[in-house]
C-alpha cells in the first residue's frame, strides 16, 4: 500500500520544557501553538511543528548536573539572513555553535549548534 505522508511534528523529550520553550521562542522567534503547564509545549516552526515533551524522571539523573541528551536527531532551520552574522549573534548570546561549512556541489552554507539540553540544530543559508 502506498500513501502520502507530510511531516507534521517532531517531538523532543526534554528535562526542562520551560527552559527550551524560552530558548526556541527567543532564539528563533518560534510561536507557541499550545502548552500545558510545564510538561508540554508545541511550537510553530514553519512547515512543521516542534513539540517539547517533559521526559520522565526515571530517564535523567540530577547528580550529573545540567541535563544533556545525546541523540542522533538534528533539526534543520533554513534562514533568510547572512549565516555569518546569525552565527556571530548566537555565539554572543552564549549559544554553542560550530564552524560554518559546506560541501562541493551543494547550494547551502551550514552551521550546527546545540540547545541548552544538547539537542543539535543546524542553520542553513542558500549560497
Amino acid at each position: 500500500m502506498q500513501f502520502k505522508v507530510n511531516l507534521d511534528t517532531i517531538i523532543l523529550y526534554v528535562q526542562n520544557v520551560d527552559n527550551l520553550k524560552a530558548f526556541y521562542t527567543n532564539t528563533f522567534n518560534l510561536k507557541i501553538v499550545e502548552e500545558y503547564q510545564s510538561t508540554w509545549t508545541l511550537l510553530d516552526a514553519g512547515n512543521s511543528k516542534i513539540g517539547l515533551h517533559k521526559i520522565g524522571e526515571q530517564y535523567w539523573d540530577e547528580s550529573k548536573g545540567s541535563f544533556k541528551f545525546n541523540n542522533n536527531t538534528k533539526i534543520v532551520f533554513e534562514i533568510d539572513k547572512d549565516l555569518n552574522q546569525v552565527r556571530e549573534y548566537l555565539v554572543n548570546q552564549n549559544v554553542s555553535m560550530r564552524d560554518i561549512k559546506t560541501f562541493d556541489n551543494y547550494d547551502y552554507w551550514l552551521c550546527d549548534g546545540e540547545d541548552p539540553e544538547g539537542n543539535v540544530f543546524q542553520l542553513k543559508q542558500r549560497k
